[in-house]
């Protein structure tokens, strides 16, 4: 296992440059979150216009997340035995492309609830394997930028998708309508990746890349008990929609709202991920979950539209520090062949508090209100630093 990497304070700012596959694996990511994103911000109201409420929403999301999170272990063992990065990638963008637009087509939140399963689906098999290629194609010294620099491009199109279903409600075409475009850059998003990537064929595998279960290392698996404990208060982000509309903003401005938030992580993401190159993981990391912690008490105790918008471009600054940061280190903390199972085990820790923890927030949020449910997930954030391992 690799050494623990230790703070450089002093240390130049990366100049490697980042490699074509990280580049091109952005422009995908980009084009598919356009897609993913145009749906997102009008999902909470969609459920409602069906006849649904929050628990019905924590269920969908809580589920579809919890789904898409367990498939990734599997994903991983594969990605790590078979060596098929590209393949398995196009594998889990093609699903997605094809059943996102079938959202138009829904009449009852059960049906959403399936197609929100299929999508999850395909993200829980590609986001390893597509891990596991960025790693493979980044030298070690930009490992956190360049995971920064493709959490920023797929943010740039979680940007570009709410400011693109903003116009087509504002210009008065229906949510469904809205749900069917999801379809351009979905095929757009999987033409990308199959004409601009090439994976440089595996070697032979060793005696290990075959194990089940976790990576041996003490730290990793720390990592992951922390990061489970935070996952447990972290909600769907769709109850921040909902919250924003409890405060007053109109349905129409929900798409807006979350083009905010996902402009400050673009802009964050490459930053937050480049910082960790320099100064180590754990500051950054430690860093955003705290901001997480203070934006959720915010949502708890707001009562002006004008604190919901600084509150959503605030929150925005925890996905730039903690998102590139985090793939980085689980990088760090194994070995090679270790990664794809690594980086699955990840994200299904992380879906296996999804459900819970959504149905949790969803059932707190409609018994005792925001205030009790918000600072519910601030406090577990603030559990889950302490528990933090020291040295990464």
């Amino acid at each position: 296992m690799p050494p623990s990497r230790e703070p450089h304070p002093d240390s130049p700012v990366p100049r490697t440059p980042l490699s074509p596959t990280v580049i091109t694996l952005g422009v995908v990511a980009l084009l598919n979150d356009i897609g993913g994103d145009l749906v997102n911000p009008l999902l909470p109201a969609f459920v409602a216009s069906v006849g649904a409420g929050p628990e019905a929403l924590g269920l969908i999301e809580g589920a579809a997340d919890a789904a898409m999170s367990l498939l990734q272990l599997f994903s991983g063992y594969l990605a790590d035995r078979l060596g098929r990065l590209k393949l398995m990638t196009v594998a889990g963008y093609s699903v997605a492309a094809i059943v996102r637009p079938l959202l138009a087509l829904t009449t009852a939140w059960w049906q959403i609830l399936v197609i929100r399963l299929a999508d999850r689906t395909g993200k829980g098999v590609r986001t390893a394997p597509r891990d596991a290629l960025v790693a493979a194609a980044t030298a070690e010294d930009v490992r956190g930028r360049a995971y920064g620099f493709h959490r920023a491009m797929d943010n740039a199109g979680a940007a570009v998708g709410p400011a693109a279903a903003f116009l087509m409600i504002r210009g008065g075409l229906s949510m469904r309508t809205a749900f069917a475009w999801t379809a351009l850059p979905g095929g757009l998003a999987l033409l990308t990746l199959l004409l601009g990537v090439r994976e440089t064929p595996a070697k032979t595998a060793p005696a290990e890349r075959f194990a089940l279960g976790l990576p041996r290392s003490r730290t990793y698996r720390r990592f992951l008990f922390a990061v489970f404990i935070f996952a447990l208060g972290s909600s769907s982000d769709a109850f921040l929609l909902w919250r924003a509309r409890e405060v007053g903003i109109p349905l129409e401005f929900a798409p807006l709202l979350w083009m905010v938030s996902t402009m400050v992580r673009a802009l964050t993401n490459t930053w937050g991920g480049g910082l960790s190159d320099r100064l180590g993981r754990r500051l950054p990391l430690l860093a955003g979950w705290s901001v997480y912690a203070v934006s959720y008490l915010g949502f708890a105790f707001a009562t002006r539209w004008w604190q919901i918008w600084i509150l959503f471009a605030f929150y925005g600054v925890y996905f730039g520090l903690t998102e590139g940061t985090q793939s980085a280190l689980i990088v760090d903390l194994v070995d090679e062949q270790w990664r794809g199972r690594a980086l699955g085990a990840y994200n299904t820790v992380v879906g296996l508090a999804a459900l819970p923890a959504s149905l949790l927030f969803g059932a707190v949020y409609q018994n005792f209100g925001a205030r009790a449910a918000f600072t519910m997930g601030s406090a577990l954030a603030a559990v889950a630093a302490l528990t933090l391992p020291r040295r990464l």
